[in-house]
């Protein structure tokens, strides 16, 4: 299994933004081939930060969606509300 950690920072008052757009996708990525957990998380100390949490079956399920068309209309859309660079990584039980 693959955990995956998006960590995000949004510019002022696009927070309610990108949660409306996780909301739209969320059943579909958990619906990807591979992903057997979603879910989203918030900053207690800053609320335009979130976090997203997500399990995966292997790297190749991981990459597979990260190559769809699909992964690129949502994170084309996710980025455009962003203050800082995302932080992203991969993780596997050791």
């Amino acid at each position: 299994m693959i955990v995956r950690i998006v960590r995000m920072t949004f510019s002022e008052g696009n927070a309610d933004a990108f949660h409306t757009i996780f909301e739209k996708y969320y059943d579909t990525i958990l619906g990807m081939p591979g992903c057997s957990h979603l879910e989203l998380l918030q900053d207690i100390d800053d609320s335009d930060v979130f976090v997203t949490h997500s399990h995966w079956e292997s790297v190749e399920d991981l990459n597979a969606y990260r190559q769809t068309d699909f992964f690129v209309t949502v994170w084309t859309e996710t980025k455009k509300l962003f203050r800082e660079k995302a932080i992203a990584f991969s993780l596997k039980q050791v």
